[in-house]
């Protein structure tokens, strides 16, 4: 794992030539992407980079599931603050309409490709059995307007994601994985169920701060 980010393995790439991976047909589950090139023998690293450009235009829900997913799973400490920088790129760009787009320095980020496989792995699991649940339904909630609101409520999610706040790390995660599978297969019921969640997440991290600022003017009661 490299030094810089050794909570995920990406690191900095700008000097390595990098093979480009086309775009698979439509119609390809995101498992099935993520599985392929997690499989690919013929590179040594995976830049965010080629994820951008395997998943088409299919990215912006794809990664913001990809970079959050991980967040709501037992992780070193730390990965909220460097997964989070990329996932508030592409929740502002979800929130603004846009075709995702990653600055120089995170695109260019990469991990080896047996790091890439081990995340991968983890992922998986609960990614194929969501993928068997979702289906196009109450569509209106994950298509324009609608889904610049949930690319709002994403961001200021992501926001708290980064923050050092302990136990919130997981509701916010999961609550942009929902919204964001929700947004990728058209399926509104998934989006609700995000924003619930969203919604509980947003009392949790209130409720930890109010006990720590509670706890921090307790204990200068006490030594004052």
């Amino acid at each position: 794992m490299p030094d810089d980010n050794s909570g995920t393995g990406f690191e900095s790439d700008r000097f390595r030539q990098l093979t480009i991976v086309t775009k698979p047909p439509g119609g390809h589950a995101l498992s099935t992407i993520l599985w392929t090139l997690s499989t690919d023998t013929q590179r040594e690293r995976i830049a965010i980079r080629d994820l951008l450009v395997a998943l088409g235009d299919r990215a912006t829900g794809a990664l913001i599931f990809i970079f959050a997913f991980p967040n709501a799973l037992p992780t070193p400490p730390g990965t909220s603050t460097i997964l989070g920088a990329p996932l508030i790129f592409l929740a502002a760009q979800l929130m603004l309409g846009r075709a995702p787009w990653l600055p120089a320095f995170v695109a260019n980020r990469s991990m080896s490709s047996s790091d890439f496989s081990t995340l991968v792995k983890r992922i998986l699991p609960w990614l194929q059995r969501a993928e068997k649940l979702l289906r196009p339904r109450f569509t209106g909630l994950a298509l324009p307007p609608m889904e610049h609101f949930i690319g709002l409520v994403s961001l200021l999610l992501a926001v708290l994601l980064v923050l050092p706040i302990p136990l919130g790390n997981v509701l916010p995660a999961l609550a942009i994985s929902l919204m964001a599978l929700g947004v990728l297969e058209r399926d509104g019921l998934w989006v609700m169920s995000g924003l619930a969640v969203s919604v509980a997440a947003v009392f949790v991290v209130y409720g930890v701060v109010f006990a720590m600022v509670k706890a921090t003017l307790f204990f200068f009661a006490q030594v004052w």
